[in-house]
């Protein structure tokens, strides 16, 4: 009877995860060497190649399709039952997003905490990134995911996004009329930047809207009602980047940055896994300057 290795399986799933040898690397905090030796081995234990490894794509083989599910059942069951003879209690994480920052990748990051470690409370707070520094620096988040502020403290860069001035593309906007702006709370950064920029450039602007968050803001951006900033990747449906039709000012970017002041190993790993999995959903698009080979390969 074949016995296969636990740790070889968290290999091969976190592989399959990621689609990348260097990204699953990354979150299990070893090296690519490391894991193509385990992967090799479980290859042998179970007699069938998992993973097919080309220059440009890592992907399951028919066999590796098959064994994933189990293989992820198997994990699930060896952290039941190592959890079961623990007397620990129940490990959280606190963990904050800003509203300007989280997108499509937030699903994909909880889902990987959570595979990461089943045992794992995960506590989330979306607020605006000022709100979540508050929080950071009273000790009610494990992590924070924000803006770069002001402050220019340090934290591990995740990406750079970039902002426009987004509307319905009949939002109508006539010049020396003040812009109809909506925004999710007075204190809010990107606003702040925003009307900074309106000042500058001698655009009057009124706030025809103030709503309960950034849903709210979007969807009277969607209805017609104001415009808004947004990152480009997280504006509404059904809008469009207005600036240059109204002679709105440039938004400079931002940083994307993760703050931690944790420093134990498990909190440490699933920090990894936090990266790995937001970094996943920012990487350049094909024909930028680093789209070289070697960024590519990401073996």
């Amino acid at each position: 009877m074949t016995t296969l290795d636990v740790d070889a399986v968290k290999t091969f799933v976190t592989i399959a995860e990621f689609k990348s040898f260097t990204r699953a690397a990354e979150a299990l905090g070893t090296t690519q060497g490391a894991i193509s030796v385990k992967l090799k081995r479980l290859e042998r234990q179970v007699g069938h190649r998992l993973i097919e490894r080309t220059p440009r794509l890592v992907r399951l083989s028919a066999q590796g399709a098959a064994f994933l599910a189990p293989a992820r059942e198997l994990l699930a069951a060896h952290d039941r039952a190592v959890a079961g003879l623990s007397s620990a209690r129940p490990r959280r994480f606190a963990l904050g997003i800003a509203t300007h920052v989280g997108g499509a990748e937030v699903p994909t990051l909880l889902a990987r905490l959570h595979a990461h470690d089943p045992a794992l409370t995960i506590e989330v707070r979306l607020e605006d990134s000022r709100d979540l520094l508050d929080a950071f620096d009273r000790g009610d988040l494990d992590a924070a995911i924000i803006r770069r502020e002001d402050d220019r403290r340090a934290g591990e860069k995740l990406a750079t996004d970039h902002y426009g001035w987004f509307a319905t593309p009949d939002f109508v906007h006539r010049t020396g009329e003040p812009l109809r702006l909506a925004a999710s709370s007075p204190s809010c950064g990107v606003l702040n930047i925003a009307t900074r920029a309106l000042a500058a450039a001698g655009i009057p602007w009124t706030e025809s809207f103030l709503g309960c968050g950034s849903f709210a803001v979007a969807d009277a951006v969607a209805a017609g009602l104001a415009t808004s900033v947004f990152s480009c990747r997280l504006a509404p449906a059904g809008t469009i980047d207005v600036g240059r039709r109204f002679g709105l000012p440039a938004l400079p970017p931002s940083e994307i940055v993760l703050l931690s002041a944790l420093s134990d190993a498990k909190s440490r790993a699933a920090l990894k896994t936090i990266v790995s999995a937001f970094r996943e959903h920012h990487r350049l698009p094909a024909g930028s300057p680093a789209d070289t080979p070697a960024e590519v390969l990401e073996m």
